[in-house]
């Protein structure tokens, strides 16, 4: 079973994240963390198949976590999707820039979801 990766320092968000993942019914495993530090340490520790990831995190931002894990030659596959409210075209640039996958804006909803989970296999 794939292993996705839910990154958000908001509990409630990772929550809607999982509920909306789950409401396409893909079966799935779900790690979480709090933000970019605990999201390297899960990544290291378990097979991740796919990283949801907000921007704005305590610690270590999620642009700053896609830049680590794109220098890392291991990961050049991983599809990394940033779940954000920052919905600035020069954010949307950056992140793909960057090496996010894709970028879904909150709040998520199945439709966005789906659409862009269509793109990556899973």
């Amino acid at each position: 079973m794939r292993t996705v990766l839910v990154v958000d320092d908001s509990r409630i968000m990772r929550n809607i994240v999982k509920n909306t993942f789950l409401s396409m019914g893909t079966p799935c495993n779900f790690v979480e963390a709090g933000n970019g530090r605990e999201a390297l340490v899960q990544l290291e520790s378990q097979d991740i198949h796919l990283v949801l990831l907000d921007w704005n995190m305590p610690e270590l931002s999620g642009l700053d976590f896609l830049k680590k894990v794109r220098a890392m030659e291991k990961y050049a596959a991983l599809p990394i999707i940033m779940v954000t409210s920052e919905a600035a075209r020069y954010n949307v640039i950056e992140a793909l820039k960057n090496g996010a996958t894709d970028y879904i804006i909150k709040p998520v909803n199945e439709r966005s979801f789906r659409e862009k989970l269509s793109k990556i296999t899973l």
